[in-house]
């Protein structure tokens, strides 16, 4: 994904969001996600530094709304509404699926690219994430309650999306230098122990987010 994208944007042919501006943008979806703590965000927002004075046009996400999708139950789409669904049916299933899950730890190192934006890679230390995800799926996919799991693609990875594109590049080959420069920095370790589940919209954006659950994840042995 990274040598294709690094030769799109090396053209200046990066995929520009049309939408991320828009106040016409109602797509709205189900998501269970994990926030990096403060220092992690704080290092991430050092490492945008560069990418700012290059590209400012971009689209930058906030320390607020950056995170770690553990999977899109209902994935964004125009007109989704809360009043469609039973959020306590989702509140309850989540609950449930928790019960055999525990806190996992994840790394994040170095930075990589999409055609349409700039992303942490995330490096789980154990199967923690997987397991989580899987039991997720399972649940969801047998539960009856509307769902959209895996319709758009598998979520196996653990980056994290902190800039898009949303204008041309403004110079393509410093863009990817400073993407070069830090493609093995490292960024923080941290402990995944509580997770959220949240009605939201296609970027995450802290004034679009309904929180609908904080559950936190119990370590072997604890009450």
């Amino acid at each position: 994904m990274r040598a294709d994208a690094e030769r799109r944007l090396a053209l200046g042919a990066a995929e520009l969001d049309p939408l991320i501006d828009s106040p016409l943008d109602t797509r709205r979806g189900i998501t269970l996600l994990a926030r990096p703590p403060a220092a992690v965000t704080a290092a991430i927002e050092a490492l945008l530094v560069d990418f700012r004075r290059l590209e400012p046009a971009q689209y930058y996400y906030p320390a607020g709304d950056m995170h770690l999708t553990i999977l899109a139950i209902i994935s964004c789409y125009a007109g989704f509404t809360l009043a469609g669904i039973s959020p306590a049916a989702y509140r309850e299933a989540v609950q449930r699926i928790l019960l055999g899950c525990r806190p996992f730890r994840l790394t994040f190192a170095g930075l990589t690219a999409s055609p349409s934006g700039i992303m942490v890679q995330g490096f789980p230390h154990d199967d923690g994430l997987t397991k989580l995800r899987n039991a997720a799926r399972e649940h969801f996919q047998s539960s009856g309650l509307p769902q959209s799991i895996d319709q758009r693609y598998s979520l196996q990875t653990a980056h994290s999306t902190i800039i898009r594109f949303r204008q041309p590049l403004a110079n393509p080959e410093r863009l990817l230098a400073a993407l070069a420069k830090h493609a093995q920095h490292f960024i923080g370790t941290f402990e995944v122990d509580t997770i959220e589940l949240v009605c939201n919209d296609w970027y995450q954006r802290a004034r679009n987010t309904v929180l609908l659950q904080h559950y936190s994840l119990q370590a072997p042995g604890s009450r």
